[in-house]
């Protein structure tokens, strides 16, 4: 690929070694709670038969997306912040930006099946278990992954053929397009290009389908002549929208922009709360503004 520079080194986040250790802690006790939440809804969602609907199934995706998410990042940024793990090569380099954009694609693409599925719910709920058949679950999610990891394939290809004579220092603690971008000595403006397309493509994309979902949701739950109607309906999809929101204004931030290579101390700002913390609020959010997996946590705990 034409590379004079064979390794990176990853510089973390600056200041002294008592403050890389408590960022340590931090950063490990947020995953060690992130795979134990997501992996307790799925859990959860298994044992539970009355949690076995399209809705249960998707989050169960995108809880098993989020432990890969924060599992491709936080193992390797607390190796940088010990300075253990400083360097990472080319190839290893390419892979995680590769994994980790792909994931963040099809975090989009099931965020916003997830808005498809409530607006079938709340705006045809007689004919929801005919038009969100498991057949068409089971499609969707798979979509989902194909379309999220293919999108990113011509992209990590673009950037693995990118020429780096050096320097060798890239400002964050994980590998991501734009601090490539940064340090390569060779022509970025198809790299730069690509990546605005493919944001375009699948963030703003899918962002319109969440958005046009939730414009239907929100007038069917305003004709809802009850207060205690709209309550309950929009109770089924307020957790999805806190989620939708918080991902897409960071992502956006990140990615849907004509040039990569700026403000790349504030990108490693919005990518720790994008890969760190968002994983962990979801299983919260999720639990905490959803009474029927409150309900099936209770049955859970009382069983045992």
């Amino acid at each position: 690929n034409g590379t004079s520079v064979k390794e990176f080194i990853l510089l973390g986040f600056p200041g002294t070694w008592q403050f890389q250790v408590s960022f340590v802690m931090v950063f490990a006790l947020m995953y060690a709670l992130t795979v134990i939440g997501n992996a307790s809804i799925i859990a959860l969602v298994w044992r539970s038969s009355n949690l076995h609907t399209p809705m249960y199934f998707f989050l169960c995706n995108l809880s098993f997306l989020e432990i890969w998410y924060t599992t491709g990042v936080v193992p390797k940024a607390i190796g940088v912040m010990l300075g253990t793990s400083q360097t990472i090569s080319f190839n290893v380099c390419i892979l995680q930006l590769f994994f980790l954009l792909s994931l963040g694609s099809t975090e989009c693409f099931l965020l916003s099946v997830m808005a498809y599925d409530r607006y079938l719910a709340i705006c045809y709920p007689l004919r929801y278990c005919s038009l969100m058949s498991s057949v068409l679950s089971v499609q969707l999610a798979l979509s989902s992954w194909l379309g999220g990891f293919l999108a990113i394939s011509l992209l990590a290809f673009l950037t693995s053929r990118l020429t780096f004579c050096g320097p060798d220092v890239i400002n964050h603690f994980l590998c991501d397009i734009d601090s490539c971008l940064a340090l390569s000595c060779s022509d970025t403006r198809p790299v730069e290009l690509a990546t605005f397309l493919i944001s375009i493509i699948v963030v703003v994309a899918s962002c319109v389908v969440t958005l046009v979902s939730y414009m239907y949701i929100i007038s069917s739950i305003l004709r809802i002549q009850s207060a205690h109607g709209r309550k309950k309906a929009f109770s089924t999809c307020s957790a999805h929208l806190s989620v939708v929101t918080i991902w897409y204004g960071s992502t956006m931030f990140l990615y849907v922009k004509p040039s990569a290579q700026n403000s790349l101390d504030l990108n490693k700002i919005v990518n720790t709360f994008n890969t760190v913390i968002t994983p962990l609020l979801n299983p919260f959010i999720y639990t905490l503004r959803n009474k029927e997996v409150k309900l099936a946590l209770g049955r859970a705990f009382q069983k045992k």
